[in-house]
């Protein structure tokens, strides 16, 4: 709240022109400059002594003859009377009383403004700033932890108590794509502790994108499951379609160069199923130990 500060108004100074006496002293102040003060006389020394209010600010009594300021019963000297941050004299001027401090308008705003965490002076009206989680810099104080360069109302990223352009991200902690070798800032997918940008994870014959999709990886190529069918799945022995590994069939029985799906290595007389069995391999066909006794 602004205020404006204020004389005195208690007592008043003149010269005596009647016969009285001091209040205190009982000396005589015909002719001498005296104070009327709750209606009695007194001369200017006892004025001083017994009457004068104390400046808040030197402690020492403000004398009939000095200008007083007070405010909300205090008191001082007019010369006294100054901005406790910039020592500026508010005798005539507007001030804040604030925390039992007097403040200049100039030093409220200050006092009232946020700091900034860069260089810790305060951001007044008008100043670009910068916030983040309710820490506020100016503009030019928000710079990369690293380079040291502006980065202001620019993108960054956060690291505990630091910050990042995001070049100096990228390079310092960023994730480079097995593929590319550029950083993966964002989108990217890891598969067997390596990380791809999603782009960049594609089938090796049609180049579509694996990433959420089942594929499968023969000697660190990767397919999709048709490319993987047509391409380079063995083809079962029994039902000559590709075994792909994927839902029925997942079982694979392999012998001699050949291979099964689960479910077609059965016995080429009696259709019995062999996987996990003992069998007869004669002349490129598979038998039960019972049908190959009767071959």
């Amino acid at each position: 709240m602004l205020s404006s500060p204020t004389g005195p108004s208690s007592y008043k100074v003149g010269t005596m022109a009647e016969k009285f006496d001091c209040h205190y002293c009982r000396d005589n102040l015909q002719g001498k400059r005296y104070v009327q003060k709750d209606g009695h006389h007194c001369c200017l020394k006892c004025f001083d002594k017994f009457c004068a209010n104390t400046c808040v600010e030197c402690r020492k009594p403000i004398g009939a003859d000095s200008k007083e300021v007070h405010y909300k019963n205090r008191y001082w000297h007019d010369t006294c009377f100054r901005c406790a941050k910039c020592l500026c004299s508010l005798a005539n001027e507007t001030f804040v009383a604030k925390d039992n401090k007097i403040l200049c308008n100039k030093c409220t705003t200050r006092e009232d403004s946020p700091k900034c965490k860069g260089c810790f002076k305060p951001i007044v009206a008008g100043d670009q700033n910068v916030e983040y989680k309710g820490t506020v810099w100016h503009k030019d104080c928000f710079t990369c932890s690293n380079c040291k360069q502006v980065i202001g109302t620019g993108s960054f990223f956060p690291k505990g108590e630091d910050f990042y352009c995001v070049t100096c991200h990228e390079a310092k902690f960023a994730k480079h794509c097995v593929k590319c070798n550029k950083a993966i800032t964002s989108g990217g997918i890891t598969y067997q502790d390596q990380p791809w940008h999603a782009e960049c994870f594609v089938c090796v014959t049609c180049s579509k994108k694996l990433a959420g999709q089942r594929f499968t990886a023969v000697e660190d190529q990767y397919y999709c499951v048709d490319c993987y069918k047509n391409f380079v799945a063995k083809k079962c022995a029994g039902c000559k379609n590709p075994i792909t590994g994927f839902g029925k069939g997942s079982s694979v029985v392999a012998y001699e160069g050949q291979s099964w799906h689960d479910y077609c290595f059965h016995c080429k007389k009696c259709s019995m199923n062999l996987a996990n069995k003992r069998f007869v391999f004669h002349q490129e066909q598979v038998y039960c130990p019972d049908c190959a006794k009767k071959l």
